[in-house]
């Protein structure tokens, strides 16, 4: 048996993170045939698509910050300010980044996370469905996985 001595590191600099992240998308990307396909396509690239509304003060009122890739858009915050909940802005925000994600970048689906105590109801009268709920995550909360398909 051989025996081999590694060194771990949990904190890196960012030229290491960006190398590291690099090294695994491209070995990920070797042992999938689909992902193959995509290489030096534009739709493998991932680019960032962000919505925000400002107020009649100029002040946020509210935003959305996701990315594209594939012919997905994945939306990883969205937040209304809260003297502007209720007001349709939600909705609005979401709408906006679904028309850019299908119109400008091809996208069909949607995928996002939430948790319990902030909107899946939000998400499912809006179209959206259930396709993972994870109970105790964090402790005490329960996280759920929302899709969409884009007509």
């Amino acid at each position: 048996m051989v025996c081999r001595m590694f060194r771990l590191e949990t904190e890196v600099d960012r030229t290491r993170r960006e190398l590291l992240r690099s090294r695994l998308l491209d070995t990920n990307t070797a042992a999938s045939p689909v992902l193959r396909a995509l290489r030096g396509t534009p739709a493998e690239r991932e680019a960032p698509l962000h919505v925000w509304a400002m107020d009649d003060a100029g002040d946020l009122a509210g935003g959305l910050v996701g990315h594209t890739w594939t012919t997905w858009l994945h939306v990883t915050y969205l937040w209304v300010d809260e003297r502007h909940r209720g007001s349709g802005l939600g909705t609005r925000l979401l709408t906006e980044a679904e028309r850019l994600a299908r119109r400008e970048r091809g996208c069909r689906r949607v995928r996002l996370e939430t948790w319990d105590f902030q909107a899946p109801d939000f998400y499912r009268k809006l179209g959206y469905e259930v396709v993972c709920v994870i109970e105790d995550y964090p402790p005490g909360i329960t996280e759920f996985t929302l899709t969409k398909r884009l007509g």
